[in-house]
């Protein structure tokens, strides 16, 4: 394997592995999160619809977009066969699944209030 090339396979929520595939040190944490969603096994209870839901894990830290595989990986000597393994979180948008919705409660007697509520 050269200097410049990696082997990274990417460890889902419920054991199992995408990969291992080989990438550039020049390749950004963004283009490794595509491939992980592009190559996302069927049949998964959990799957993320776009990049923006994959969080990338190495050593113990959540992977920044912008960083490349270089400034990411951790000296060859600590790798265990020569392959990193990151581990991947998927976190759904909550845009979409909760609302607020605002309700008036007057009472005879006393002023109006409004109440905010969350509707799933």
């Amino acid at each position: 394997m050269s200097s410049d090339l990696v082997d990274i396979k990417f460890r889902l929520y419920d054991g199992s592995d995408v990969g291992p595939f080989r990438y550039s040190s020049t390749s950004t944490v963004d283009m490794l999160k595509e491939r992980v969603v592009s190559d996302w096994p069927k049949g998964k209870t959990v799957i993320p619809k776009s990049a923006n839901e994959v969080k990338l894990i190495s050593s113990g830290k959540i992977l920044e977009n912008d960083k490349t595989v270089g400034q990411c990986r951790i000296p060859f000597g600590e790798l265990t066969g020569g392959v990193l393994v990151m581990h991947v979180v998927v976190q759904p948008s909550l845009a979409k699944t909760k609302t607020v919705k605002r309700r008036s409660i007057s009472h005879p007697r006393k002023s109006s209030a409004h109440v905010l509520y969350y509707e799933s």
